[in-house]
């Protein structure tokens, strides 16, 4: 049996689960390939972007930890197997829904959860309303938001901890990680400045550029909340 190694010091990253999983679905899963591939679910959607998050097979099976962990359940068997298989079973059990689309290389099976979003687009699916665009690869895993600060700005003090926590709640991933590389590139190594990045980006969209002046100008303008009169860099 190979052993788990621990979770490694300091901050981690979090990934949310949704309450029901626990009260509502979990209970049901008797199946443990079904669970991990629920699982994975769970966590390769919330790196997609867009309205309608999905994933197509290959997403799976591009997976090499997922696919190493549905082997180990029966070693003689295909994981590929295996994988349509627990699939098949979500859909069954409707903790994932799953929609046909014609691409230019063919038909292919969308993969959604659950949820509010997934259920329209597998509506617009069926009244030929929708398809998707360019696919959206499952980003590699990113350092975690107190890593990247304490790697490229500085110091991480329990103030900044709990700034970056709501900030981490407030933009995706990449946006934080983005306005970091900003503040690296403009030699602007504060929070004040990244803040003032991502405010900019969220009240006038993230295409328009942003300029060292404009953000080291609005750096307090943008500074609200709780940590208003504390955080200066």
């Amino acid at each position: 049996m190979k052993k788990f190694k621990g979770f490694p010091p300091g901050k981690v990253r979090q990934v949310e689960i949704p309450a029901p999983f626990f009260s509502e679905l979990l209970p049901l899963i008797d199946d443990l390939a079904e669970l991990k591939v629920t699982l994975f679910c769970l966590w390769a959607l919330r790196q997609k972007e867009g309205k309608y998050r999905c994933l197509r097979r290959r997403d799976f099976i591009e997976s090499k930890a997922l696919m190493h962990g549905l082997a180990v359940i029966q070693p003689d068997a295909d994981p590929e197997a295996i994988l349509d298989a627990a699939l098949q079973r979500a859909v069954e059990r409707e903790s994932l829904l799953c929609g046909e689309v014609a691409l230019d290389s063919g038909k292919e099976q969308l993969y959604f959860g659950n949820t509010v979003q997934g259920r329209a687009a597998i509506r617009q699916i069926k009244a030929g309303q929708w398809r998707p665009g360019d696919p959206v690869e499952i980003l590699p895993e990113r350092p975690n938001i107190y890593t990247l600060y304490e790697d490229n700005i500085g110091l991480l003090t329990p103030i900044i901890a709990d700034a970056l926590k709501d900030a981490e709640k407030s933009y995706p991933a990449h946006w934080l990680e983005e306005a970091v590389q900003e503040a690296v590139a403009n030699n602007k190594r504060s929070w004040r400045y990244i803040q003032a990045i991502l405010k900019r980006w969220e009240t006038e969209g993230k295409s328009r550029e942003i300029s060292g002046r404009h953000a080291e100008q609005d750096g307090r303008r943008y500074i609200t909340g709780k940590y208003a009169d504390i955080i200066d860099r």
